[in-house]
């Protein structure tokens, strides 16, 4: 019996050569596409190209295609995680919880249960080994999206296909061409998952409002400009603190006194650090032997190309700790620690980054 496959469409070339490449195999998939939106102006994506695009694909290759709206549940579980994270002081990470919540999450509760299969246009693959399915990296380290995929459930990981995970960009572009597909040449999308254009400080703006504080530099303890909220500001952030004399850079907050502190470019080597500690570590397949015993991996701390190798453990205080071969600086509380094997080759899963000490102010 043929597989039934549901395909994410997002109107890019990426998911648009998934649609054409499950074809050349002789699937037959239904094409879906996530709205989220319904009048909110806060929260309006320009969806109405990307639909278009979808509903061309759809034609193109006579299959099926439905829009699912999830404003609600994106509001409910994502834009809800977002404030509550900002409000905390530190920094969310939407596409993971988007990616885990609302695309193999409340997709698959409100149709996709009734599919063998998910395909989406990610950058990475599924290895199936010992039994088990594990999430692999993409053949193109530069577009690897498995950073955004570390909280996936075994289950949500084992039911998925990322179609385009052992192409590069390059080839994705080159074949999207071939077969004239309209969104060959349409530039990736950028900022957070779903909210196309709206910026994060505008989302942020609009729930919590803006207060003014205190900008000091940590180094000499000099109040040096104000800021808007604490809430607006990331360890490691740069740009957009309207300071002179730069390069700046975002060290620590206070929350309560709604203090940034903020370091000069020349001294931030001074506040690098080796380690961290990971909240709430969660294993995608298993632990695949992690204790109290350092053991070598590859991680990130951030959506980038970049791979550090350190080690992982767990401490005394039963936290598992994080540490690089090389000091790393811009850590950023609340943002996901994602941990792979030595070669880079399989992610095991992530959790919430906390720092293991507070700057002494």
């Amino acid at each position: 019996m043929e597989e039934k496959i549901a395909v994410l469409l997002s109107g890019g070339v990426d998911s648009s050569l998934v649609v054409h490449l499950l074809c050349e195999q002789g699937h037959k998939p239904s094409l879906f596409y996530i709205l989220i939106g319904n009048g909110d102006e806060t929260l309006e994506c320009s969806s109405e190209e990307d639909i278009e695009l979808c509903r061309f694909i759809a034609h193109k290759y006579k299959l099926p295609f439905e829009i699912i709206d999830l404003h609600k549940e994106y509001w409910d579980r994502v834009v809800a995680y977002i404030i509550e994270k900002s409000k905390e002081g530190v920094t969310p990470n939407p596409d993971v919880m988007c990616n885990k919540l609302i695309k193999f999450g409340c997709f698959e509760e409100r149709v996709g249960y009734q599919f063998d299969k998910i395909a989406t246009g990610h950058y990475a693959t599924t290895y199936f080994e010992n039994d088990k399915y594990w999430l692999g990296t993409a053949k193109d380290k530069v577009k690897d999206q498995t950073d955004f995929l570390c909280q996936l459930s075994y289950k949500q990981l084992s039911k998925v296909i990322f179609p385009i995970g052992r192409l590069s960009k390059d080839e994705v572009r080159d074949l999207a061409k071939s077969v004239a597909l309209p969104t060959a040449y349409r530039r990736d999308s950028q900022g957070i998952c779903f909210l196309g254009k709206v910026s994060y400080n505008d989302l942020v703006k609009r729930y919590l409002g803006e207060k003014e504080g205190a900008i000091i530099d940590l180094t000499t303890g000099k109040q040096i400009g104000t800021h808007k909220g604490y809430w607006f500001h990331t360890i490691g952030q740069r740009k957009g603190l309207g300071l002179s004399q730069g390069p700046w850079f975002v060290v620590d907050k206070d929350i309560e006194k709604n203090i940034v502190y903020i370091v000069h470019a020349d001294k931030i080597e001074n506040y690098r650090s080796s380690e961290f500690a990971i909240r709430d570590l969660h294993f995608i397949t298993e632990n695949p032997g992690f204790s109290s015993v350092p053991t070598p991996i590859t991680f990130k701390i951030r959506h980038s190309p970049e791979f550090h190798n350190g080690t992982i453990y767990l401490n005394d205080e039963g936290k598992w700790i994080v540490k690089s071969e090389q000091p790393l600086q811009r850590i950023a509380p609340g943002q996901f620690g994602v941990i792979y094997d030595r070669e880079s080759r399989i992610c095991y899963g992530s959790g919430e980054i906390t720092l293991t000490a507070e700057l002494v102010k």
